[in-house]
């Protein structure tokens, strides 16, 4: 379970206000598979930085039963100077995961050869994709967070990385923000619809995707 409380997040942008975050007051059950949906701007990323830990409200707490995932996919946090390998045996002794077990999920899930030996600077995009989502499923969580990371890759690495996350989500629960429609059907049993600082939350995805697409319409 995740529940927001009175959860304002504001910027300051050339010196004008943007609310993302206006007052939110929503749980999300355990368990759920939640899409998130919200036009370009809304926030939606930096909701997600915010339940993960990243990133702190202007206002408002977060309140969370079971372990909660960064961002899957997100390479931010590896250092640059250190091999693949170095940055994945860091991860796991952070979470607590047995060092052995995970190296050898990311190196066979990432399929970066001699790469993984080399530092994670050296890496292309897609190599930096491979290895971000292969720490990130290696743990298991009790909610991911999904921020397009299905969009990266070639045909064959999303399909092992939607392989992946489906077995995850067997057993766990995911908040996730994707534009692919048929994803997030295929993912999500609901969703949530953040818009203007506001989110509304649906137990129906239908209605989610339905109160989205009015939106974007009027847009």
């Amino acid at each position: 379970m995740i529940r927001l409380q009175n959860l304002t997040k504001t910027y300051i942008l050339n010196g004008r206000r943007k609310t993302v975050a206006d007052n939110i007051t929503q749980v999300f059950p355990s368990g759920a598979s939640v899409a998130l949906l919200g036009r370009n701007g809304a926030g939606k990323s930096s909701l997600l930085r915010m339940i993960a830990g990243g990133m702190l409200p202007t206002s408002g707490k977060i309140f969370s039963t079971g372990s909660i995932s960064w961002p899957v996919g997100f390479a931010g946090s590896f250092h640059p100077d250190l091999t693949g390998s170095q940055n994945t045996r860091f991860v796991a002794r952070i979470y607590g995961v047995d060092t052995d077990d995970m190296m050898e999920f990311v190196q066979d899930f990432a399929n970066l050869g001699d790469h993984f030996f080399l530092p994670f600077r050296t890496y292309s995009s897609g190599m930096k994709a491979r290895l971000a989502f292969g720490v990130s499923m290696a743990i298991p969580f009790d909610t991911y967070l999904i921020d397009e990371v299905t969009a990266v890759g070639d045909a064959n690495f999303r399909k092992k990385s939607n392989d992946v996350l489906h077995a995850r989500l067997e057993t766990a629960g995911a908040i996730v923000v994707s534009h692919s429609m048929p994803t997030l059907n295929e993912i999500c049993d609901s969703g949530a619809v953040l818009e203007d600082g506001r989110l509304t939350y649906y137990n129906d995805l239908d209605e989610a995707i339905a109160h989205h697409m009015r939106n974007m319409n009027e847009g």
